[in-house]
């Protein structure tokens, strides 16, 4: 069983495997998840070459096609063309999970079009030193995806940032985030070039408090109403030349001047305005209690009518945090 793997940079793809049962070899041809592959060295725990590895002991094996998964299978098969063939199934199997789509229903239908259009995609790329680390990290960051926001994981995988990687990031502007490793020349060369951001992190914690600041400044601040006033309509009447004025007795709170405000006619909101001008009697005034008439006119809006309610709040934006 693969414990960890990763790809290191003088050695290749090195998986750390804890033997279960059988006997591994140096020369034994295997197959170890969707990658295939000769055992070219074992190391055992202490740094040592060793030609064997039995049951319950754990070794380096070197000479893989790639980099497994940690929790991947290794088995020891009869020739290269077999490992070939098996690994080349997984890979199909694998790509032809990744690509399936559910079966399309009416009502799938309309919640993938209201997801792709409430829900804003925040995309990364991910590489780290070692597959465990990354799969932490896209569980960690996947946690952070909220309703409003998702975490959009383009790639991930194990190893030194590459070209293949800021491609992408390019195509898609995406940061791409590296845990312990750093671009190889070619990928800094054309991350320059294509204005390519680096999130570079040693720590998981650091890396998902930053990426949660960036998703939450995606969103921008949060908006928070707060309902500071309510009046009824009791007379409509002409104001200038286009206006109307409405005649309110104030319900409850207070009417400010300046402040939003909702009209609505039996609970439907006929439109969102702001008080333009406020008076009592014939004086301008700032703002009218509850109790008492006053005159209000509504900015950009003449559909008035007495009976109608006015809903009067105060907009504070919040800085959002996920």
């Amino acid at each position: 069983t693969v414990v960890e793997a990763k790809l290191d940079k003088g050695r290749g793809p090195v998986a750390t495997i804890l033997v279960r049962r059988g006997t591994l070899k140096v020369g034994d041809i295997f197959v170890c998840g969707a990658e295939s592959g000769r055992v070219r060295a074992l190391i055992d725990d202490k740094g040592q070459q060793i030609k064997t590895a039995g049951p319950s002991v754990p070794v380096e094996v070197l000479g893989l096609g790639g980099v497994p998964m940690a929790g991947d299978t290794l088995t020891v098969v009869e020739n290269e063309a077999r490992a070939r063939e098996v690994a080349a199934y997984r890979q199909e199997q694998a790509l032809r999970k990744r690509t399936a789509q559910a079966p399309v229903s009416l009502e799938g239908m309309f919640e993938a079009l209201a997801d792709k259009a409430n829900v804003i995609q925040f995309p990364v790329v991910i590489k780290g030193d070692v597959q465990g680390s990354v799969e932490a990290i896209v569980n960690a960051l996947n946690r952070l995806s909220t309703d409003e926001i998702r975490v959009r994981v383009l790639q991930s995988g194990a190893g030194a940032i590459t070209e293949s990687d800021v491609t992408l990031a390019a195509a898609t502007k995406a940061p791409i985030i590296g845990f312990n490793v750093r671009p190889n020349a070619k990928a800094r060369e054309i991350a320059n070039r294509e204005k390519v951001r680096f999130m570079y992190y040693d720590v998981i914690y650091h890396l998902t408090a930053e990426v949660a600041k960036e998703m939450a400044g995606e969103l921008g601040p949060e908006r928070i109403e707060n309902v500071v006033g309510r009046a009824e309509v009791k007379d409509v009447f002409p104001a200038g030349k286009r206006d109307k004025a409405a005649g309110l007795l104030v319900l409850e709170g207070v009417i400010r001047k300046g402040l939003h405000a909702r009209l609505t006619r039996d609970d439907v909101i006929v439109s969102a305005t702001t008080i333009a001008s406020l008076r009592r009697f014939k004086d301008d005034v700032a703002e009218v209690r509850a109790g008492l008439e006053c005159g209000v006119v509504l900015a950009d809006t003449n559909d008035i009518k007495p009976g109608d309610n006015l809903e009067v709040f105060e907009v504070e934006l919040r800085e959002r945090t996920l």
